[in-house]
């Protein structure tokens, strides 16, 4: 007997910005795939991680849930629950689940739920891109052979045919797996890129899409000069420091290109579906988003886990199945990676656990009743200091640091690019108080020592990326 519900792609980027996409305004980005997905299905230029690192914003996603409750607040290397995965409830309702592409869950070859997992997770043995690359050319070759590393700032094209790039893989693999699947169950398939993650490394063609172009230089706003560092001159995997205009410029048109590499590709994806299966094309959801964002040069910062709209911001985008009826276009509502699984959920008419804090995107798009900010944290990660906490609505940010009681408020109808941070300006102390005693509320809830129902409490100690729930 067919199964006629809805099979599920989800397409997901790690380090993607949410204001680079061509969509999303921005003056060179092309994403022409991506952008008209909003034709058929749901664009949210107002969309945050939760947790602006990988580990954290993949439990996120699966568990459909914030981050205090999945249980991380920063970057974790555990395990959890496979039952806690929207995999494991999507095989539970007879879907064929499949992973492939960039992982970085722990133990990386647990299932979580999947039924296949073809990884690409940069260790020996943990990693079925590299043994396939390793076959193709020989022994001696290596993924970062160029010289860039994965969490640095450098950048240049890839050092190989463009057909052994890990996002050409990624791609060959989820087409080889979708004709490989059982026929007789829906699929649930879940495309997961390494890349726009440095190394900002994409082949030629791309590259050149961008080098030769006249990229935009990084913001600087009125409150990072302690970001500057201008000596020495930063690492190569420094988290802050001011890079050259040279260095800026081939930083971010690699990064660009590698965006653009994998717009592609989707669309190679969206092109081949259909002739190995044209009914399956058809009734499939397609759902994408992002980890969390990187900096390239932001305000002298680079790489993750910061509030900031580079690091925080996120694409999200739904393209419906054939027939599904609901509304299109752009929605402004705040939405997170917590509203990945109850989406993919509702569209597909199996039940999850009661206890998601997430929310189908479909219930905005409808016009009922929606959230009215996101909230999202991250211990101390590259410095002891720079844990923060951050709730935004994507039209008004207030960001706080729980080592050192620092403030942060930025009006982002006035500037996307957070250059003006208003904490001390007059004319905004009554929008403040609105949005701290939010996060009063929300933290006093939890009893982890960050608020007392009045006040947040500055916390001293280096606490970790695990949630602590209260004694």
């Amino acid at each position: 007997m067919s199964d006629n519900r809805p099979n599920v792609i989800l397409f997901t980027t790690d380090q993607h910005r949410g204001d680079y996409l061509g969509i999303a305004g921005h003056p060179l980005m092309e994403t022409p795939n991506l952008d008209a997905w909003a034709n058929e299905g749901l664009y949210f230029p107002n969309a945050y991680t939760e947790i602006p690192s990988t580990t954290g914003a993949r439990r996120v996603l699966h568990m459909g849930k914030g981050s205090y409750d999945c249980g991380a607040i920063g970057y974790t290397a555990k395990e959890w629950d496979e039952k806690e995965s929207v995999a494991w409830w999507m095989a539970q309702a007879g879907y064929h689940c499949i992973n492939v592409g960039w992982r970085n869950m722990h133990p990386r070859r647990k299932l979580y739920g999947y039924h296949n997992v073809i990884c690409h997770d940069l260790r020996k043995g943990d990693d079925d891109y590299m043994d396939w690359l390793e076959q193709q050319v020989g022994p001696e070759v290596s993924e970062r052979g160029h010289g860039s590393d994965a969490n640095g700032w450098l950048a240049r094209p890839w050092h190989l045919e463009e057909r052994l790039h890990p996002t050409v893989w990624t791609i060959d693999v989820a087409l080889d797996q979708l004709a490989k699947r059982d026929p007789t169950k829906p699929f649930f398939l879940w495309v997961s890129h390494l890349r726009p993650h440095s190394p900002y490394d994409p082949p030629q063609f791309y590259w050149d899409m961008y080098n030769d172009a006249d990229v935009p230089e990084p913001p600087i706003g009125d409150w990072c000069e302690e970001h500057r560092r201008p000596d020495p001159k930063p690492d190569r995997t420094a988290w802050h420091g001011e890079l050259t205009a040279a260095q800026n410029h081939r930083c971010r048109a690699g990064y660009m290109g590698c965006i653009s590499h994998i717009d592609y590709e989707l669309g190679r994806l969206q092109e081949y579906l259909p002739r190995i299966d044209r009914e399956a094309a058809a009734n499939t959801l397609w759902m994408m988003t992002s980890d969390h964002g990187d900096m390239v040069g932001d305000h002298y910062m680079h790489r993750k886990t910061y509030a900031y709209e580079g690091s925080a911001r996120i694409p999200f985008l739904v393209k419906y199945p054939r027939g599904f009826d609901a509304p299109s276009g752009t929605f402004e509502h705040p939405v997170g990676k917590q509203d990945v699984a109850p989406t993919m959920l509702d569209v597909c008419g199996v039940e999850g656990p009661g206890d998601m804090t997430g929310q189908s995107v479909i219930k905005a798009a409808r016009g009922e009743d929606w959230r009215e900010f996101m909230h999202g944290e991250h211990s101390s990660c590259y410095h002891p200091l720079n844990a923060m906490q951050y709730v935004t609505d994507g039209r008004e940010k207030y960001i706080w640091f729980p080592r050192t009681g620092r403030e942060q408020f930025f009006d982002l109808t006035d500037s996307r690019d957070e250059l003006h941070d208003k904490i001390n300006d007059a004319d905004a102390q009554d929008r403040i108080a609105i949005w701290r005693k939010r996060l009063v509320d929300l933290l006093s809830k939890r009893g982890d020592g960050f608020a007392d129902g009045e006040k947040l409490i500055i916390r001293e100690d280096n606490y970790g990326p695990d949630a602590q729930p209260p004694k």
